[in-house]
């Protein structure tokens, strides 16, 4: 358990003291943020502030993760690495579309299809690879069985599992993406996230399978879950001390190198820990604005009128009077709530299967 207080004490202490010097960085090179027209008034005063603030809870998580291992002296895990590699591969995805919106000062950075195409990449090599490197006892990183609170149903084979894994990765970092539109928002409910898949690594270690002692028929079959607890840790830590600086008024903003990276390693910590479908009530908040987006999108094209005054659902609130701090708030307690849920349905369905 040392491992996991350690990768979330470095965490939160290099993005602490690494983000200031990451924003003194950015500005001297006139890396800052491009605002929408068409947006809220209030948010063209945030014009110039310094983005691609990703690169700091994701340098600082791979250290944290690094270091953590130097100290105990333990060695790394297929299962954690992987999920690492699709962080860091989603927010290089996200660095080259925020890079060219700061280069050509517009909204739009990479074109939709170079952008899919990144994030087809990166994930493809995730979920063919995260099938490989069995341990002695078979076990692979994912498994290419359906799971909710664990794995249920047939196995659905490698093709449909990459296209699922596929499916699960886009939806998240995209949804990430979608909330990342007011100070601090993203950046706090993914603490929350990181902090339920801390608690779900630490139990599935503690209820493994694979102790002989402790075993029972609630037991999960997941490969590496402590070390899943230790990367968790550290995304939650490296993100709490980015918090620090991008709560409002930011001093940083994440930008896509953040949000694809977040959205990433989220859905890579629920594939790898055998909770595809529970995601989508931890990260519920995720979900339901992605969904505004759907609603508001769908509408306006059968009907001609729109649902929401703007979408993404955030900025809905703010046309309607609320105050930016308030909206984030709030949207904060819905995510708690969430993360309450989803963790009473796992802990539910450990004692369901007793």
């Amino acid at each position: 358990m040392k491992q996991i207080l350690f990768s979330g004490m470095i965490g939160l202490f290099l993005t602490l003291i690494g983000t200031p010097v990451l924003i003194k960085l950015l500005a001297k090179k006139g890396y800052g943020q491009f605002i929408r027209d068409d947006g809220p008034r209030d948010h063209h005063s945030k014009r110039g502030t310094p983005t691609m603030g990703g690169i700091a809870f994701i340098l600082a998580t791979i250290i944290a993760y690094a270091l953590t291992k130097v100290i105990t002296s333990s060695d790394p895990t297929f299962s954690g690495v992987l999920v690492l590699f699709l962080m860091a591969g989603m927010g290089l995805v996200g660095f080259l579309d925020d890079y060219i919106k700061i280069v050509k000062q517009r909204s739009l950075g990479l074109r939709a299809k170079a952008k899919m195409a990144g994030q087809l990449i990166v994930g493809i090599a995730f979920a063919v690879l995260s099938l490989q490197f069995a341990d002695l006892r078979g076990q692979t990183p994912a498994s290419d069985r359906l799971s909710f609170t664990q794995d249920f149903g047939w196995q659905i084979g490698p093709v449909l599992f990459v296209i699922w894994a596929l499916f699960m990765i886009l939806a998240m970092s995209n949804g990430v993406n979608l909330t990342d539109g007011l100070d601090g928002l993203a950046t706090g409910a993914s603490v929350m996230v990181f902090g339920a898949y801390t608690f779900i690594g630490i139990w599935q270690y503690q209820e493994s399978c694979a102790n002989q002692i402790t075993a029972g028929p609630a037991c999960y079959e997941v490969r590496d879950p402590l070390d899943l607890a230790v990367v968790a840790s550290a995304l939650m830590g490296a993100c709490f001390g980015f918090l620090w600086w991008n709560t409002s008024p930011a001093k940083i903003f994440m930008g896509d190198t953040g949000s694809l990276a977040l959205g990433g390693a989220l859905a890579g910590l629920a594939i790898c820990s055998r909770t595809e479908m529970l995601l989508a009530v931890l990260g519920g908040l995720f979900v339901l604005i992605t969904m505004s987006v759907v609603i508001q999108v769908g509408s306006f094209r059968l009907t001609g009128k729109r649902v929401f005054r703007m979408a993404p659902l955030q900025h809905h609130f703010e046309l309607k009077g609320w105050s930016e701090v308030l909206v984030v708030v709030r949207f904060w307690i819905i995510q708690g709530m969430c993360v309450i849920v989803g963790l009473g349905i796992f802990y539910g369905g450990w004692q369901a299967a007793k």
